[in-house]
């Protein structure tokens, strides 16, 4: 009986859409990370890229728990001397709440070239509405008490 190793040319790739509307920052970014890894497959294989698309919208509406939203700090630094620039959590969700869900993704994917590649198929809107019709995405229902729940 030989062992069966998928490889790049049989995996199909499913969209799924997210709806971050009311869901937790961290529990959101656990599942959508194992999503775009390939975890939630049965032929997970950790050093290929088999994980699917995944299209979150409302990332406005994301909830985080206790005083994370005036504790919690984003850095950026320019390059150049006293260019470090910090943004606490409040602020990030006003500007920018598509960036605080894409980092959160990033901080629980993998260094390195395979997970700057799963990152590329995380699509993050603030609003509800998503150029990707085309690509026919499928609901991705989110279970607290199972874990990820597709149908």
């Amino acid at each position: 009986m030989k062992t069966y190793v998928p490889n790049l040319k049989d995996a199909d790739k499913t969209w799924w859409l997210v709806d971050a509307d009311g869901q937790n920052l961290g529990r959101l970014a656990t599942q959508i990370a194992s999503v775009l890894r390939g975890k939630h497959r049965p032929e997970v294989t950790p050093h290929l890229d088999l994980g699917d698309h995944v299209i979150v919208v409302n990332a406005e509406k994301i909830v985080v728990t206790g005083n994370r939203l005036d504790g919690k700090m984003y850095h950026r630094h320019s390059g150049y001397p006293g260019g470090l620039r910090s943004m606490n959590l409040r602020d990030m969700l006003d500007r920018h709440p598509d960036r605080v869900l894409k980092l959160a993704v990033k901080g629980m994917l993998p260094r390195g070239r395979l997970g700057r590649q799963h990152l590329t198929k995380l699509r993050v809107y603030s609003g509800a509405e998503h150029p990707h019709e085309a690509q026919v995405p499928t609901p991705y229902l989110l279970n607290a008490s199972r874990g990820a729940d597709a149908s």
